[in-house]
C-alpha cells in the first residue's frame, strides 16, 4: 500500500521560509500527479501547487512567486519551498498523489497525514 510521508512543517516568522517534503513509498509503478493542499481552521481545503509528468507546475494565485514545488523522481519525493511566508499561509499542509495500484490500472488518491505550518510573530 502506498504511503505518503510528510515533513518540514513548523513555526516561522512572517517573511521567513520553510521547505516541506513528501516521500511516496510502497508499490509504485507510476505517479500520475502530486500536489500540495492546505486547510486552515474553518476553511475549505485548497490546492496550493500541483505537478504531473509532461506538464508545468501549477500554483494558486495566492502563493505564486513565493512558493516553488519541485520533484526528485528517483526518490518519489516532492518538495514545497515556501518563501516570504505570511500569517495567512498558516494551515495544515497535505501532500496528495494520484497513483495507479497496478500497471495500466486506474489511479487512486492518496493523502499524507498533514503537517502544521504556522506563520506568526
Amino acid at each position: 500500500q502506498v504511503q505518503l510521508v510528510e515533513s518540514g512543517g513548523g513555526l516561522v516568522q512572517p517573511g521567513g521560509s520553510l521547505r516541506l517534503s513528501c516521500a511516496a513509498s510502497g508499490t509504485i509503478f507510476n505517479i500520475d500527479m502530486m500536489a500540495w493542499y492546505r486547510q486552515a481552521p474553518g476553511k475549505q481545503r485548497e490546492l496550493v501547487a500541483s505537478m504531473a509528468p509532461g506538464s508545468d507546475t501549477n500554483y494558486a494565485d495566492s502563493v505564486k512567486g513565493r512558493f516553488t514545488m519541485s520533484r526528485d523522481s528517483a526518490k518519489n519525493t516532492v518538495y514545497l519551498q515556501m518563501n516570504s511566508l505570511k500569517p495567512e499561509d498558516t494551515a495544515v499542509f497535505y501532500c496528495f498523489a494520484k497513483i495507479p495500484k497496478r500497471w495500466g490500472g486506474a489511479a487512486y488518491d492518496y493523502w499524507g497525514q498533514g503537517t502544521q505550518v504556522t506563520v506568526s510573530s
